[in-house]
């Protein structure tokens, strides 16, 4: 294999399992976390963080799916497209499932926070678990195509 490849796998595969740590990181430590809080502190807390989180996780998912891309070109493996189409799903799915929650949840002001903004807190929550997984699978069929 040439070095070329090799990098673009194994940057892929970095990439993503980046990008699932800190998927994971946000389900099992910081949702939980925040939800001990009141409504408004958890509102409070929930803007902030959800901006910087998106912005990482955002550019981790694209550079993975790149690398995924340029690993598939160079080696015409299908797993590293798989594991592209992957990882890249999350922005569809972001955009699609999660921004209309993400919308109503950024738009209360914190002087409103309420039970329904953290049932809203709560399924978003359940949302980014798909980010998670989509994550755990980008994963796995880039170790699978990396260990070829």
């Amino acid at each position: 294999m040439a070095l070329e490849s090799f990098m673009a796998e194994e940057l892929a595969l970095a990439t993503a399992a980046a990008f699932t740590g800190a998927a994971i990181y946000v389900n099992v430590a910081e949702q939980p976390a925040r939800l001990t809080l009141d409504n408004k502190a958890l509102l409070a807390q929930w803007q902030p963080s959800y901006a910087r989180g998106f912005a990482m996780q955002a550019s981790l998912a694209l550079a993975s799916a790149l690398f995924g891309l340029l690993a598939f070109w160079l080696t015409r493996d299908w797993r590293s497209l798989v594991g592209a189409a992957l990882i890249f799903a999350n922005w569809p799915y972001t955009l699609l499932a999660i921004l209309p929650v993400n919308k109503r949840i950024a738009a209360t002001p914190l002087d409103a926070a309420n039970a329904e903004t953290r049932g809203l807190i709560e399924a978003w929550g359940r949302l980014h678990a798909g980010r998670s997984a989509l994550g755990v699978l980008a994963t796995l069929v880039y170790l699978w195509a990396a260990s070829a």
